[in-house]
């Protein structure tokens, strides 16, 4: 393995092992974390059809960080037959305590919304350079499909895929204010 590398698994939602020293990584602790995720069956916890057959497996991935040093910025697409209408962004997500999540229009303003289990960023974090090119980017993944996430990252002036996302949170994302919760999945074409 290379000095810098995340592990993560196939068939889980946010179990990841970032290894910014492999020198000093907790290997007992990182491998613990491991073999919970691949005995978890994260298709029992919420339903979701995607996760049903996945053989378990570990990823093991480019570690990865933007220009500013400050961790990575996720992207996260909310994409209705495969035009974008809002994203947001986090920053942190491997520490729960101190994440950040803004929801943002597409025109980069603060949403009328934003998830009840995150602290929003105090400041909208500055609009990615190669944004119109994200945007590009989820349109096209996300076409024929009534709803997708497509969360993307941008480093050095690149984009970089990162996942797609069926039912972000199970479905089951805490919404504020709640009526948006609706104003959502109203968004959400089926005929």
């Amino acid at each position: 393995m290379p000095d810098k590398f995340v592990l993560k698994t196939t068939h889980d939602s946010g179990t990841i092992v970032i290894c910014d020293n492999k020198r000093i990584l907790d290997k007992a602790s990182a491998k613990k974390q491991l073999e919970e995720s691949l005995k978890r069956n994260f298709y029992l916890y919420s339903r979701e059809w995607p996760y049903k057959n996945v053989r378990p497996r570990i990823l093991a991935e480019e570690y990865m960080v933007d220009e500013h040093g400050d961790g990575l910025k996720d992207y996260k697409f909310y994409c209705f037959n495969g035009v974008p209408k809002y994203l947001y962004v986090s920053q942190g997500m491997n520490d729960h305590k101190t994440a950040r999540v803004s929801f943002i229009t597409m025109n980069w303003e603060k949403a009328p919304f934003g998830r009840a289990d995150y602290p929003e960023f105090e400041a909208l974090p500055s609009k990615p350079i190669k944004f119109d090119k994200m945007v590009s980017v989820a349109k096209k993944l996300s076409e024929e499909q009534p709803f997708l996430r497509v969360d993307l990252y941008e480093i050095s002036g690149e984009v970089y895929f990162s996942e797609l996302t069926l039912f972000p949170c199970g479905g089951l994302m805490p919404f504020v204010p709640k009526e948006w919760d609706r104003k959502l999945g109203d968004m959400i074409e089926l005929s």
